[in-house]
């Protein structure tokens, strides 16, 4: 959100496991519309193929945040 608010483009991603922690993240900075993606936890152990696939999966999102631009 401070990239963002700074004019510096951003997508920001988590870990599913961590929607609660990033919606009141976004609340608690008055940002609650605040766009972020997020893919399966863990991804510490995962392998070089399922965070490759993970990618895929959140790549065209990226793109549309991008293109989109998060709080413009």
């Amino acid at each position: 959100m401070t990239l963002e608010q700074q004019g510096i483009p951003t997508v920001s991603i988590i870990t599913d496991v961590f929607i609660p922690t990033a919606d009141a993240y976004t609340k608690v900075m008055g940002f609650t519309e605040f766009p972020y993606l997020s893919c399966q936890h863990p991804i510490s152990n995962a392998s070089s193929v399922e965070l490759e696939e993970r990618a895929h999966l959140l790549a065209p999102k990226v793109e549309l945040l991008f293109l989109k631009g998060t709080l413009g």
